[in-house]
């Protein structure tokens, strides 16, 4: 991999991103690039990126053998530099470009939406890797899939990574074989110009409530819906749910850059004006059985019939419309019923809707449910499925971020739940202890019986203890992330599902 530096201010130019360059040598073709001023940075190009950057970053970089650097002002004048406007999109592009582009080798089918996101990309990577074995990357909040082997699989540690990440991983999949690409894209990937200039052939629009709303990521409501647009108009065909919140902002960023033909919309139930609906014919806590109907001309071109039924193996009715979305995804891609109806009887998506049954102490389902929008769909599911069970929840929040989610769970806590265990989840650099009393705080005590239990092991463990034959535990937030993140540090953690069957082996044998 290399990036030519004449390149580089050709592209920053394009992009009216480029201030001023102070370049002894355009010929000079760096073959490293990086933002983390402690890796080698031989014969290399560096980005002195984020709010935190400090000048003595960029001297580490000169030592460790940086031989220019990209900012958004001059720090040093020891070597070559080049002064830009905005050093993430600068970033963006220029990795996309030391990468070779490996973006134009893939067909990138790309979600984003506050809930959902990873259960469709689940979906979608699943029905293309039945029509395409072999051929199918995933980058989703889980798992990074980039090759057919195991070692081609690691863990995520971002929804969708920084952009030198991204084009890297592209690169990867690319070299071992890959034509397709799903992932998930967070409202925080376009704040931060992770995807800054890249195309996709169809984006998602699944829903969007309020969340990631605080100091750390979004400072408004309109700010996180402006960056969740931006997936709509960067892509060239459209998926939007049509029962979205400010579904007419969703649909006008769509027809900025494509035509009515290219824009599908799909809704559960009776609504009007949609290219396809979805109607439950049953569901339980084994799987959902549902229709899918062409409800337009367009819709019924892509659909040899005009109604198929389904049946979705991941429990819960409300996964239903994050499966509209993926078999839309895959119908515009031409993929075959059969093979799209197979798929969908074998989903399974870490961490979400796990279910472990035990000999006296209830049902535990383990769920990824982490907002209130998530978790409501969860809880109102489980109601109606168990209006006799007492519903008990361990549930925390993150630490540093999605500040509004607090008030989120307690409002859904004190609407569904009979019992909570406010517990750690990722508490960053707050204190979970503080992190807990806010949500308790706005809990209404006379509807819900809560407590507080910081170590969440113990958490669980009290409440596995505490419950009977009947009562449905719920163990939200987590899912089977390996890990706490606290003060810096992903602190290892055994995960929900685990946590939880050795308890249940301890104490039932």
């Amino acid at each position: 991999m290399s990036l030519k530096v004449s390149k580089a201010i050709e592209i920053l130019k394009n992009h009216d991103l480029l201030v001023s360059d102070s370049v002894s040598d355009e010929n000079l073709e760096v073959t490293n690039i990086s933002y983390n001023s402690r890796e080698d940075q031989a014969n290399g190009i560096f980005f002195c990126k984020g709010n935190q950057f400090k000048a003595e970053y960029l001297d580490q970089a000169i030592k460790n053998g940086a031989k220019i650097y990209v900012a958004e002002k001059e720090y040093s004048t020891d070597i070559d530099h080049l002064i830009v406007k905005d050093a993430s999109k600068a970033l963006a592009l220029l990795s996309a470009e030391f990468y070779g582009n490996p973006q134009n080798d893939l067909f990138i089918v790309a979600f984003t939406g506050t809930k959902g996101k990873t259960t469709t990309s689940y979906f979608t990577y699943d029905i293309l890797n039945s029509a395409y074995p072999k051929k199918v990357a995933l980058f989703s909040t889980v798992d990074r899939i980039v090759g057919p082997k195991p070692s081609d699989e690691f863990k995520s540690d971002l929804t969708t990574p920084e952009s030198m990440e991204l084009f890297h991983d592209m690169r990867r999949a690319v070299d071992n074989g890959m034509k397709y690409l799903v992932m998930e894209v967070s409202s925080q990937a376009y704040k931060k110009n992770r995807v800054y200039g890249l195309k996709f052939d169809i984006g998602g629009f699944l829903n969007i409530t309020p969340d990631h709303i605080g100091p750390n990521e979004h400072p408004t409501y309109a700010d996180y819906l402006n960056c969740k647009k931006q997936l709509m108009i960067n892509s060239k065909v459209n998926i939007i749910n049509r029962q979205t919140n400010d579904y007419d902002t969703v649909l006008a960023a769509a027809k900025e850059t494509s035509a009515d033909k290219d824009i599908y919309r799909f809704a559960k139930d009776e609504v009007g004006d949609t290219d396809f609906s979805i109607r439950n014919k049953e569901s339980n806590l084994n799987d959902s059985v549902f229709t899918y109907t062409a409800e337009s001309d367009k819709a019924e071109d892509l659909q040899d019939h005009g109604e198929y039924t389904y049946e979705l193996g991941l429990v819960g009715d409300f996964n239903e419309l994050n499966a509209g979305a993926a078999i839309t995804a895959a119908k515009i891609m031409g993929i075959d019923n059969e093979v799209i109806a197979d798929s969908l009887k074998k989903a399974f998506v870490p961490g979400r809707m796990e279910h472990i049954n035990t000999k006296n102490h209830g049902t535990i389902f383990v769920d990824y449910a982490h907002n209130y929008a998530s978790m409501n769909a969860l809880l109102s599911f489980i109601k109606r499925e168990y209006p006799e069970s007492k519903v008990k929840v361990v549930v925390g929040s993150p630490g540093d971020k999605g500040v509004s989610r607090r008030a989120g769970f307690a409002r859904v806590l004190t609407e569904l739940a009979d019992s909570a265990i406010l517990t750690t989840d990722d508490p960053g650099f707050e204190d979970p202890a503080k992190i807990c009393k806010e949500i308790d705080d706005q809990i209404d005590h006379e509807k819900v019986e809560v407590k507080t239990v910081i170590d969440r092991q113990e958490a669980i463990r009290e409440m596995i203890d505490s419950s009977n034959d009947g009562d449905i535990i719920v163990l939200a937030g987590k899912g089977n992330d390996p890990y706490q993140k606290t003060k810096g540090v992903d602190v290892p953690y055994p995960s929900d599902p685990v946590v939880a069957k050795k308890i249940l082996k301890d104490i039932e044998g």
